[in-house]
């Protein structure tokens, strides 16, 4: 072991709470860099490459296991040069290695990621988690670090041509675009909502099996489907059913936290009873909005407390002084996951009195058998109603017992070992969580969540935005980084949102200075389509153009709604010949797999569904109430506006006669607007009438 570990252990200056999670290890770890390839390619080593995050779990196994320990350590620094990457802050690298191990252990990767690279950065052997000892089928590490290098020392020739091969794969093209002739056409919607229901899990809602992930964007599809079929005549309510009953399951047991609020990251069963602990910024923003649009569709108040419940979590924990919102929560606390919020039912008794345990732990299923190593994790037993059934009392009392039970466990729970908070702020993740709160304003009308997502806007902005482009992390009062496609997409898609709640003027100049450099910097202006990494982004082994979802939406399909929506409202042909373009170039691949491509999917909705613009003209306190008419209900293609009547040099649809007293109201379908509206009655009925489309 080195005697000073700071000469050997580079990661000491880096700023990701994940690289600094292993600063201290004896391994002598690179960052992601020219320096650890040269190298390995001076001293003739191949690199072992291991990509994670700060919340991860696994991670967090293998590092205790491996990492830490002193003897594999020195295997480690004999045998290779080590290099950590944070994938949240280079999704790029992720992406490509995650690809890389796909196709060479031919299986979706995770993390941690664990692969063993050349030192032109082509990797010959990938896995995720190894280990310490050899154990369900896989090689103990250090037996596994020893063979690598005879495989590296001894087959060099067949690892090149293996390289090679690789390399092709990664950097073959999509399908070709789809023909000039060629129109889009609604059935791939229709084929990706009956694939849904084939999965489709009835008795405990979500979709497969063991374990479940929330799957948001999927989700999504089946309200659009609703609605669609609302306007057609066909009433699909068994899209709208789906989504229900898997939202109100996941939310009634254990992946949502019924203390704090938030959503664990997925669930371990079926039942969604246990969670894998960590908490993450980009799977509640889209939930969050997900659970505001039910209750606007169900006015269902189970559905309103879970997204107000999410919202204060955000809030409360993850919402930085300065306004931008961080990363995640990890799942380990005092070196256990799950340790943070588990019980026994001796704890929860000593916090409450004995009505409000008996509401408790009948809500919570204390009075079940433990569910996680021995000790309760709370989850949603018995629905209120039927609580207060069993326990003789009304609804409204039980209701009280239940709300002073969660405020004492929850501040018992506070004074815990918390778990870590990684503190990063990430521009994407940011722009996922603005636009849940921008969604959950409109449909909850609660004005402090839209003014919690202009905070976090405005900070984006101020420490993010530099001479018309995007930085992508900012951490220890650092921003750094090349922007990715889905900083850009996921936060002009945001803005447009958060417009709908209050009009600024600058946030759209924001929104189209961001679909610019999108067109500028990201295109592929021949073939159509987003790469995922800038023109002059650092050169790596490949440079995709993503179509899948993947743990975030993807960033082609959210970019695709975004031009359509701005070339609308702007008037700006060259947004519509770029929508036009990214169509042709993805409409084979979401042909011929419409639900492995669910964000576009979404633009091929929005393609399809002329959008429906509404602006509302009026002195600043007469237009709110027809703001709040038009942004309530669920319609998922409608943009409202509700600009003052003193703002002026507006662009495209935004420019029209200003009233000379009172309100007027537009709604454009496309580029056709209607006469001005001037009575809120008239423009109820009017947004009521017809296809609500837009």
């Amino acid at each position: 072991m080195p005697q000073d570990i700071s000469e050997h252990n580079r990661l000491g200056r880096q700023t990701s709470p994940y690289l600094l999670q292993h600063a201290d290890n004896p391994v002598n770890w690179y960052p992601w860099g020219d320096g650890a390839f040269e190298r390995a390619r001076r001293d003739d080593k191949p690199v072992l490459l291991s990509i994670g995050y700060a919340a991860c779990h696994w991670c967090h196994v293998m590092a205790h296991e491996s990492f830490e320990n002193p003897d594999t350590a020195a295997l480690m620094n004999d045998l290779f040069v080590n290099v950590k990457v944070d994938r949240e802050e280079r999704p790029d690298i992720d992406r490509i290695y995650q690809d890389a191990h796909q196709i060479l252990a031919r299986k979706r990767g995770g993390w941690p990621l664990t692969l063993f690279l050349t030192h032109d950065r082509i990797p010959f052997f990938a896995g995720t988690y190894f280990p310490s000892q050899p154990r369900h089928g896989l090689p103990g590490f250090s037996d596994l670090l020893r063979r690598i290098v005879d495989l590296y020392r001894r087959h060099h020739s067949e690892i090149d041509q293996q390289n090679t091969a690789l390399v092709a794969a990664l950097n073959r093209p999509a399908l070709d675009p789809a023909s000039t002739d060629e129109i889009p056409v609604p059935r791939p919607l229709r084929v990706a909502r009956d694939q849904l229901q084939a999965s489709y899990d009835p008795e405990h809602g979500g979709f497969g099996t063991a374990p479940k992930f929330p799957h948001p964007t999927h989700l999504a599809h089946l309200l659009r489907t609703w609605w669609r079929s609302r306007q057609t005549g066909d009433n699909d309510e068994a899209a709208l059913d789906m989504a229900c009953f898997s939202l109100f399951r996941m939310s009634g047991g254990g992946l949502y936290d019924h203390l704090g609020g938030g959503f664990y990251r997925y669930s371990t069963d079926a039942r969604w009873m246990i969670p894998h602990f960590e908490k993450m910024l980009y799977d509640n923003g889209p939930l969050l909005g997900l659970y505001a649009q039910l209750w606007s569709i169900t006015n269902d108040a189970r559905f309103r407390q879970v997204a107000l419940g999410t919202a204060g979590w955000v809030q409360r924990e993850m919402q930085a002084p300065e306004g931008g919102y961080f990363s995640s929560l990890d799942a380990d606390s005092e070196g256990e996951e799950g340790q943070y919020y588990v019980w026994t039912p001796e704890q929860v008794a000593a916090h409450l009195d004995a009505d409000e345990y008996a509401a408790a732990s009948g809500r919570f299923g204390l009075n079940q058998a433990p569910n996680f190593e021995g000790r309760w994790h709370l989850y949603g037993h018995l629905d209120a109603a039927m609580l207060a059934g069993r326990l003789a009392l009304d609804p409204a009392v039980l209701e009280q017992r239940l709300s002073s039970a969660k405020i004492a466990l929850l501040q018992a729970r506070s004074e815990r070992v918390r778990p870590d908070r990684d503190e990063k702020i990430l521009g994407a993740w940011n722009a996922l969580m603005i636009r849940g709160m921008a969604r959950a304003s409109l449909h909850l009308d609660q004005s402090d969540l839209a003014d919690s997502a202009f905070r976090a806007l405005d900070f984006v902005k101020r420490t993010l935005w530099r001479d018309g482009r995007l930085l992508a992390v900012y951490a220890a009062g650092e921003s750094k980084l090349n922007a990715y496609l889905d900083d850009y997409a996921f936060l002009a898609d945001a803005v447009l949102t958060l417009s709908q709640c209050r009009w600024r003027a600058q946030d759209l100049e924001f929104a189209v200075a961001l679909t610019d450099a999108l067109l500028t910097h990201f295109e592929d202006a021949e073939c159509g389509g987003f790469y995922y990494t800038s023109h002059d982004h650092e050169t790596l082994i490949s440079r995709p153009k993503p179509m899948l979802d993947d743990s975030l939406p993807c960033g082609n399909g959210v970019a695709g709604r975004v031009l359509l929506r701005l070339g609308h409202l702007l008037g700006e042909t060259r947004y519509l010949d770029a929508a036009d373009r990214l169509m042709r170039w993805c409409w084979p691949t979401v042909k011929a797999a419409p639900l492995a491509n669910a964000s576009l999917m979404a633009f091929l909705d929005a393609s399809l569904t002329p959008q429906q613009t509404v602006v509302i003209r009026g002195d600043p306190e007469s237009i709110e109430p027809w703001r709040r008419v038009a942004t309530r209900a669920y319609a998922p293609h409608r943009l409202t506006l509700a600009i003052p009547a003193g703002a002026d040099s507006l662009p495209g649809l935004l420019y029209t006669q200003r009233p000379r007293s009172g309100i007027a109201a537009y709604i454009c379908r496309g580029r056709v607007c209607s006469p001005p509206i001037q009575h809120l009655d008239a423009f109820k009925e009017a947004l009521s009438s017809g296809p609500q489309s837009g």
